[in-house]
């Protein structure tokens, strides 16, 4: 197979889908690799080691999309790039579809096949494939809350951690997966007093076994949600519906109630956010402040540290990746039922139930597509 690796032109957004090592992995197996020149030096990677890995450096973003049969992203194709995706192309790349309708529109027009990593499942509902990116911003989440607190940020002019006679700041998670396990993990690891709400019992009780003593688990719902946030220093919004819009767990109203210079993190801003009030931004300019509370939302964290997330990333996909290029689409798909998952347009048709439910579309047989 021929597969392209376009340089991401998404603002900031220094990471690359695939590493030198991941480009050999695929030409030893007889695939062709295209990759975009300086696609990974944001990354860390020189245009000759993708040569030296046995990939072919191209001039362009238009003549990597033309000769790929598949193209490897890392983030989903941005409105510059809409007409470059051809027929019958396969993308594998994040795309959050349910956050975007014009995205959406764009690529059932295109009559591309779009294989979305972050819905490839694994049969224990796990994300494969969101897991690694996951555990980058997670982590962000707090490095970012702890910076914004700062004064000269317009925070609230806490150290997290506080020091010696002066009491730590206070952390307040929604959501208890990947994303707010490690939030949870880092705000503790500084000495904050951590709280993470979930509805899950059986994920509160798993949380409450590993994580250290200054973290309190609390059942999640609105009464407890306002009642823990008036006195947040820093409130990450952690929440992840498979494939489909975050719901909104933060008000507008409920800025109100929030103290001058509470931190809002919201690392579900590319599913829509669970934050009403946040709004993407980007690493250019990552916050704004509505009614004294500041406000991180940025769409692509781990671009910040691309280094760690591009091989985190690739140690995830390429095995997907491997069996897209030896198998084709269809016969991957069909072999393997967590790839067919990550099928969210094809041929023009939606093939994601999430997707379909946000915009209203129809949803297509995934098994009458593969044949």
């Amino acid at each position: 197979m021929i597969i392209g690796v376009p340089k991401e032109i998404k603002s900031n957004e220094n990471r690359v889908a695939l590493t030198p090592a991941g480009a050999f992995e695929l030409t030893k197996r007889g695939h062709t690799v295209y990759v975009q020149t300086t696609a990974g030096v944001g990354s860390g990677f020189s245009d000759e080691e993708y040569v030296q890995a046995g990939a072919t450096i191209l001039p362009t973003i238009e003549e990597t999309y033309s000769i790929a049969e598949m193209i490897v992203k890392v983030k989903e194709p941005i409105e510059s790039e809409y007409a470059l995706v051809k027929k019958d192309q396969l993308l594998f790349t994040y795309f959050h579809f349910a956050s975007y309708q014009k995205l959406t529109d764009a690529m059932i027009e295109s009559g591309a096949i779009c294989l979305a990593y972050e819905t490839v499942e694994l049969p224990d509902r796990s994300l494969p494939l969101l897991v690694p990116m996951s555990e980058v911003a997670g982590r962000m989440a707090t490095q970012e809350g702890a910076k914004y607190l700062e004064k000269p940020a317009k925070g609230r002019g806490i150290l997290l951690g506080g020091v010696p006679g002066v009491p730590p700041g206070n952390v307040l998670i929604l959501g208890g997966g990947v994303v707010g396990t490690q939030a949870a993990k880092m705000a503790a690891g500084l000495g904050a007093n951590v709280t993470i709400m979930d509805i899950n019992l059986n994920r509160l009780r798993e949380l409450a076994d590993i994580l250290p003593p200054n973290v309190t688990t609390v059942y999640s719902n609105e009464y407890n949600i306002r009642k823990y946030m008036k006195e947040s220093d820093l409130i990450v919004g952690a929440v992840l519906i498979h494939g489909a819009k975050a719901p909104h767990l933060i008000t507008r109203d409920m800025l109100k109630e929030m103290r001058p210079g509470t931190v809002l993190v919201d690392v579900a801003v590319d599913q829509g956010g669970c934050i009403e009030t946040c709004k993407p931004t980007t690493h250019d300019n990552p916050t704004f402040i509505i009614d004294d509370v500041v406000h991180y939302c940025v769409a692509n964290m781990p671009g910040a540290v691309p280094y760690t997330s591009t091989i985190a990333l690739t140690n995830a996909t390429l095995p997907y990746a491997i069996q897209l290029a030896d198998k084709g689409w269809k016969k991957a798909c069909k072999e393997n039922a967590s790839l067919k998952l990550g099928l969210n347009v094809a041929n023009g048709k939606v093939l994601y139930r999430g997707v379909a439910e946000t915009f209203d579309y129809p949803l297509e047989d995934v098994d009458a597509i593969l044949g």
